[in-house]
């Protein structure tokens, strides 16, 4: 790609006349001095002095360059961005000297950690688009996100009697200054029993000291007539609202749940919303700079859907053009093959979604005969190419009532790729292995990144400090890269020692956070092994914990005496109606308290459940951490992000063979990470012979500790809470194999490689030398590789001038 911009394009905002806008604002709004205001206060002046600053420099002219350039639509469910204050500043350049200032007004800018983030995401599908986000505007790319402006956010948790319970974040309560209302970009989105307004919210995402500035355009659901005074004036005081309140829903709350009819019918209606609403946005914005021709649309707009969340739009843009353009139906078929690419996130079957048609008629009728006649097509080309029935009912889009939301994607879409080198190879061999034999021109791998700004230059501030000392220059801020030359350090015990003592800092930091925020104590003189990420069983956070009640007992027993003290960090979030889910956090918070209670045990272990796990809590835990667990079963994790954010800030990974963590072993070395349990190939031969029942009946350790979930141990709860995740390994449920993500094949190998960490800690310049080998080797893991080789290799854009 072309480098650069020209000398006038870059930002100058004067710190100066920031702190300056920004105490004018707080005198005149709220009569009060910087000294005196809440950091709630203070955010949203420092948010309305750079976006009104912002507004008037280089956001609209970068908009304008971004919409006569081949420009990349991204479209997600999820925009996971978090608090944004501290990333924006340091982006453009002036965080010290604002920092500064405010300072000599009387205000610590630490206080802004006070701030929530904006939970509009449930994990690493909305991270990763957030990073995406900030990659695009370093690398001075032509990018757009669309998504939906959540009135909620996922939601807040407290822990309460050990369970998780949730509360609606309502994360706007305070203004939202970071964003500008744009109603002249208002659209209606037609549904069968109603037609709501699309109000647009864009956010800037800025380009990191480059004077770039990229847009997150997020759709809010209006009604088209809020208030009907006639039903009021005659008491219908709810009726007079209905249409507001039917409305407001469908941007109310993220991932609504699906066990009801209407809950599908609204979770239907949310994607369609704002698949609709981008699309016709695009179709505007094409219109506009490149008239009503769209035999060129391919070249100028290019669609990048972010797991199947979005596919409605690839059916939208067909039957706008057939019925608002004029186009037939094979010619509108052609442009959106060649304007959307798909990106494929999860093998797992419930994650790839599926409708059915009958739902999809009470919704959206209007789809439906394009969805008909894209089945046609289909059929049609692959009895031309002579592929089997059984391929064709395997790939095929309608089958039956449901509609295949991954195989209209699939069909539809210049491109789909997986997000990790093993993830793609199963994607070709196992989950679209049909779909590969008929289109395999079509698959690339495009190996996940997190941006090095956010993870570590503001996550981890000791450590970016170090490393710019060491290679005397900052470039690893925008070449990752850069950081293989930290290997020449390894034999430098200088070098290890302050890199030991950097994390033993970040330990008392984060020791100090979770005590003011949290409640919870924590010794900073134990190693940090840290599980954070979605609750899913998959995921395995229930082996983790088994694990660590097996430890309690050996413990007990006096069988385990040498073993480096550790403290065992949990985060996460359950879905609501999760309820195995939230039986395993109050696993983990009763084992917690099983240890607490035990003198012999809370000297060597320690469990903390980190309740309302965020991203600005994430930024604490990733620069403390010693040990980062990633042991989903292997073939089951599409890539991870969170193993990639450890590994740049300094933690081994004890992890499976599985997702991203194949790569970060082959960058970092075997012998600088804990590798354990079974591989994809071991899992598949497992399948047909394995027998949990019989492992539990022979093995001494594993049927103490299923015994124990059960048992006397805890009371009440084993029978009412943890007898069914015994089962769930033993019996299985008529959903499930007994045992389905493998935990006791692979117990043993993961208390081995749990045991491995407790000695290595203590030899601690050879352990400094692991975190050493990792952080220099994570260059590979910058989502501005990964947005780079999207741009080249699928989106064909280039770096924007103006």
């Amino acid at each position: 790609m072309k480098e650069g911009y020209i000398a006038t394009n870059k930002i100058t905002l004067s710190s100066e006349k920031i702190v300056e806008k920004i105490q004018s604002l707080v005198l005149t709004k709220l009569n009060k001095n910087l000294s005196d205001c809440t950091a709630v206060e203070v955010h949203n002046a420092i948010a309305t002095a750079v976006v009104d600053e912002l507004c008037s420099l280089n956001w609209p002219r970068s908009e304008q360059a971004h919409e006569k350039s081949k420009e990349v639509l991204y479209l997600s469910a999820e925009f996971l961005i978090g608090r944004a204050v501290f990333n924006n500043l340091v982006c453009l350049g002036i965080y010290d000297q604002v920092k500064a200032l405010l300072a000599q007004k009387g205000f610590a800018i630490e206080k802004l950690e006070e701030v929530e983030d904006a939970a509009l995401g449930s994990g690493g599908l909305g991270r990763l688009a957030a990073c995406f986000l900030d990659s695009a505007a370093t690398l001075k790319l032509p990018f757009k996100g669309y998504g939906i402006y959540y009135k909620f956010g996922l939601f807040k948790q407290a822990i309460e009697n050990g369970f998780q319970v949730e509360y609606a974040d309502d994360w706007t309560r305070f203004g939202d200054c970071w964003s500008v209302t744009r109603e002249e970009l208002n659209v209606l989105v037609e549904f069968k029993d109603e037609t709501v307004m699309a109000v647009a919210h864009d956010i800037p995402i800025i380009g990191f000291k480059n004077g770039h500035i990229c847009t997150l355009r997020l759709w809010e659901a209006r009604a088209v007539n809020n208030f009907n005074l006639n039903l009021f004036n005659k008491g219908d005081f709810d009726g007079a609202f209905k249409s507001h309140l039917r409305a407001q829903s469908i941007s109310s709350v993220i991932y609504p749940a699906d066990e009801t009819e209407q809950g599908k019918i609204l979770r239907l209606k949310q994607q369609y919303f704002f698949c609709s609403a981008s699309v016709q946005d695009v179709l505007k914005s094409y219109r506009k700079n490149f008239g009503p021709n769209f035999d060129k649309f391919a070249e100028h707009k290019f669609f990048q859907i972010n797991d199947t969340h979005p596919t409605l739009a690839i059916v939208e843009l067909i039957r706008l053009l057939c019925e608002q353009e004029g186009l037939q139906f094979k010619q509108a078929f052609e442009i959106a093959k060649n304007s959307f690419a798909y990106t494929n996130h999860t093998v797992m079957a419930e994650a790839l979604e599926k409708w059915s048609l009958s739902l999809l008629e009470k919704v959206v009728p209007k789809l439906v005969p394009y969805i008909s006649q894209l089945q046609k097509e289909l059929e049609l080309e692959l009895r031309a190419k002579q592929f089997s029935a059984e391929v064709l009912a395997d790939v095929s889009i309608v089958q039956g009532d449901i509609v295949n939301m991954a195989n209209l994607a699939v069909y539809c879409s210049k491109t789909t790729n997986g997000v990790a080198q093993i993830h793609t190879e199963i994607l070709k061999n196992r989950v679209l292995k049909n779909w590969f034999s008929i289109f395999p021109q079509r698959f690339q791998n495009k190996t996940n990144g997190i941006t090095q700004r956010r993870w570590l230059l503001l996550a981890n501030e000791r450590l970016a400090k170090f490393i710019t000392k060491l290679l005397n220059s900052n470039e690893w801020t925008t070449h990752l890269t850069h950081l293989k030359k930290l290997e020449q350090f390894s034999q430098k015990v200088e070098v290890l020692t302050e890199l030991a003592k950097i994390k033993q800092e970040n330990h008392f930091e984060l020791a100090s956070y979770l005590n003011r925020t949290r409640g919870l104590k924590i010794d900073p003189n134990t190693i940090f092994d840290v599980q954070v990420k979605r609750l899913h069983e998959y995921k395995r956070q229930f082996l983790n914990i088994l694990a660590i009640l097996h430890l309690y007992f050996k413990i007990e027993e006096g069988s385990l005496t040498n073993f480096h003290p550790t403290t065992f960090i949990f985060g996460a979030k359950a879905a609501p109606s999760y309820e195995r889910a939230k039986n395993i956090i109050k696993l983990i918070n009763s084992v917690a308290e099983l240890i607490k209670n035990s003198e012999r045990a809370r000297k060597l272990i320690n469990v903390v459940f980190v309740e309302n796990y965020n991203v600005s809590c994430a930024e604490k835990l990733v620069a403390a951490a010693n040990v980062s667990e990633q042991i989903s079963t292997a073939g089951t994790e599409a890539s991870g992000t969170s193993n990639m954010k450890f590994m740049l800030n300094g933690a081994v990974t004890l992890g499976t063979f599985d997702g991203a963590n194949v790569e970060i072993v082959q960058e970092a070395g075997a012998q600088n990470n804990y590798i354990f349990g079974n591989t994809v190939e071991q899992i598949e031969q497992l399948k047909s012979t394995y027998n949990p029942k019989k492992i539990y009946e022979n093995d001494y350790e594993i049927k103490r500790v299923l015994d124990a979930l059960d048992g006397s141990l805890f009371g009440t709860d084993g029978e009412l809470y943890f007898k069914e995740l015994k089962n769930s390994i033993l019996e299985g449920a008529s959903w499930h194999k007994p045992d389905q993500y493998f935990l006791l094949a692979d117990f043993h190998s993961f208390i081995e490689a749990k045991l491995k960490v407790a000695h290595d800690f203590g030899s601690t310049l050879e352990f400094s030398k692991k975190c050493l080998f990792n952080i220099a080797n994570a260059g590979k893991f910058s989502s501005d590789r990964t947005v780079s080789e999207y741009a080249k290799d699928i989106w064909q854009t280039e770096q924007v001038r103006f």
